[in-house]
């Protein structure tokens, strides 16, 4: 069993544009709806992931917040293809851009498809109290807000968004 500690942020800039090293095409889907998750009849989100050439399932406990446990297996490509087929909501697609940082890494996703338009950034910590440098283009902490879930981003995209949740995370 793994424990995630992971904190999320919106961006400020495209400044982070000139510090990537490396990028992977994404698509997730969730075999388990957000309404579930939320009102706790169940206590997992149940993720199939492909992420170029390697494919997962990955379990994650309903936590808000910046700790949850997480569980996550190699998929054959066919299985993780089938099971696509079968997930709720829509389907989560995104480019991760890898940003190293000492001995940390920022994430920033860049979504496409009915979640097109969202940028977030974030870090996974080896604890909670972990200290880490934030850079310029490092905006409003959007961690403890579950809309930017991507569980909940399969559930409600983005571009189902008013213009005003857009402009006020």
């Amino acid at each position: 069993m793994g424990i995630e500690i992971e904190r999320k942020f919106l961006l400020t800039s495209d400044a982070w544009r000139a510090q990537v090293v490396s990028s992977k095409r994404m698509a997730q889907g969730y075999l388990n709806d957000a309404a579930a998750v939320t009102l706790g009849t169940q206590n997992v989100s149940v993720r199939v992931r492909i992420e170029g050439d390697v494919a997962k399932l990955n379990i994650k406990s309903r936590e808000a917040g910046p700790q949850r446990q997480e569980f996550e297996y190699d998929l054959p490509m066919a299985d993780a293809e089938a099971l696509l087929a079968l997930c709720v909501g829509h389907r989560v697609e995104k480019v991760r851009h890898y940003i190293p940082q000492a001995e940390l890494c920022w994430e920033i996703d860049e979504f496409s498809g009915t979640n097109a338009g969202l940028v977030v950034a974030e870090l996974e910590l080896p604890r909670l109290d972990a200290h880490f440098d934030k850079p310029e283009w490092l905006g409003l902490e959007v961690t403890d807000a579950p809309r930017y879930y991507n569980l909940m981003l399969a559930e409600r995209p983005y571009s189902e968004w008013t213009a005003q949740e857009q402009a006020n995370p």
